[in-house]
């Protein structure tokens, strides 16, 4: 009767060659994701608060800062400067939501595998929907 015992799984690091065949799971994926999108954001503070300040000051500031998403600046073209402003964008509102995400679960201890992995779909989906909504303005 010993030699049925069912021996628990093993579980090791994966190797880098292994990365394109790893499914993560989509909390995992909220998570990798938060803290890219919280470090996106500490990295491009400088440029938020540039553009904040640009928009705000005058109106020629903030004729310069339209401009800035048109023409261009310094060799780069305006499209550029949207996709700049689109992942910052992104960066905060999967930040945002995700924030609130892992809030909740604190609060009501809701820590359940059904739970995590309903929130965490709910918060790409919620991400993305807000993404396009929010940035068509850019490009329309």
């Amino acid at each position: 009767m010993a030699d049925t015992v069912k021996q628990p799984p093993v579980y090791r690091n994966i190797h880098i060659t292994q990365l394109p065949h790893y499914r993560l799971p989509a909390p995992g994926l909220v998570s990798i994701l938060h803290r890219i999108s919280g470090a996106l954001l500490f990295v491009m503070l400088p440029f938020v608060i540039w553009l904040f300040d640009a928009s705000i000051t005058s109106e020629v500031s903030y004729a310069q800062f339209t401009s800035l998403f048109s023409a261009g600046w310094g060799g780069l073209p305006g499209w550029f400067f949207k996709l700049v402003a689109l992942a910052l964008i992104w960066a905060y509102v999967q930040h945002f939501i995700a924030g609130l995400r892992h809030i909740y679960m604190d609060v009501t201890h809701a820590t359940g595998l059904a739970f995590g992995r309903g929130s965490a779909i709910a918060t790409l989906i919620a991400t993305a929907i807000l993404t396009i909504a929010l940035g068509a303005k850019l490009f329309i």
